[in-house]
């Protein structure tokens, strides 16, 4: 599963809240901007992949007619070019990787600005951090399955993309993620 832009409050919230419940984690600043930061990492390591998707579908986009003649599998050329170019633009594809750099990150940032202190190693917190992005991210397929039934059986009709669709999935999303304890 991947983390999308519209999952970094909620990530970020849930890491605010776990560190925040750590006893040997000292909070030195308001939770707020805190969470603030670490949405900040998340957006911009999310905003990373984009730009390689960008990057990647240009490529395609330009051996269209080629890719069409070849009758190739448009997807799969998609990912294979995508893994060929990961390190160039400094993108992890693997999730288990990904939420462990993006754990050191988070953990850096916060210790180099005195957002925390703690009195354990930096793995500890490390872990923290990750086991909050790896349940988050494991909660969220049940948590969006979930929502997307109940907006199927709304009252009234709502068309994806609308600010009223945006508006209820949203709504019904952060209630749903608070009853499996995810924020």
């Amino acid at each position: 599963m991947r983390m999308k832009l519209h999952h970094t409050p909620y990530v970020s919230r849930r890491i605010t809240r776990d560190l925040a419940s750590c006893d040997f984690v000292e909070i030195r600043k308001e939770k707020h901007s805190i969470e603030a930061e670490i949405e900040r990492i998340l957006d911009a390591d999310i905003e990373k992949e984009f730009g390689l998707d960008e990057k990647v579908q240009e490529i395609l986009d330009a051996q269209e007619e080629e890719i069409e003649y070849l009758n190739a599998d448009r997807r799969q050329l998609f990912w294979m070019t995508k893994k060929r170019m990961a390190n160039d633009y400094g993108v992890i594809l693997n999730n288990e990787d990904r939420f462990s750099d993006i754990a050191h990150q988070i953990l850096d940032y916060l210790w180099e600005e005195d957002f925390i202190h703690y009195t354990c190693s930096d793995n500890q917190i490390k872990n923290v951090i990750f086991a909050s992005l790896d349940d988050f991210i494991k909660g969220f397929d049940k948590a969006d399955a979930e929502v997307l039934g109940k907006l199927r059986n709304y009252k009234r009709k709502l068309i994806p993309g609308t600010e009223d669709y945006d508006l209820v999935y949203h709504r019904l999303y952060e209630e749903e993620l608070t009853k499996r304890g995810l924020i």
